[in-house]
């Protein structure tokens, strides 16, 4: 191999790793998926599940006024999906149901792992 290859070959490799792919083309996410894993000593850690019906912002004069009967018009529309959160970080939208006299979602879809991951960052 020449010089000139040798340093070629670092360089590609030098920017395939500022890309986060390593010399088999494979992004972290990839790796990441993978690599096995014994997810088993995480399963039961709990979390929050919540699912936000919409949201907006009043002032303190507003919120102070507030009282039985008052009506509070949020960000979303009627018949929207709602929002998935779990621990805060959206992860699919669905729709109320009743379930045994108790509300619960159905889920009309689930966001990917890669779009939970960039929402993060």
């Amino acid at each position: 191999m020449s010089e000139e290859n040798a340093v070629e070959d670092q360089t590609n490799a030098q920017s395939a790793e500022a890309a986060g792919e390593n010399s088999s083309g494979e992004t972290p996410l990839q790796r990441e998926a993978s690599r096995p894993q014994n997810l088993e000593v995480v399963l039961d850690i709990p979390v929050r599940l919540s699912m936000e019906v919409g949201n907006t912002n009043i002032s303190i004069r507003k919120l102070l006024k507030l009282n039985k009967g008052s009506i509070v018009e949020l960000s979303r529309m009627a018949g929207e999906p709602l929002d998935v959160m779990v621990n805060g970080t959206l992860i699919a939208h669905g729709e109320v149901v009743v379930v045994n006299d108790k509300f619960g979602v159905r889920l009309l879809d689930v966001i990917s792992p890669e779009q939970r991951i960039q929402s993060i960052n």
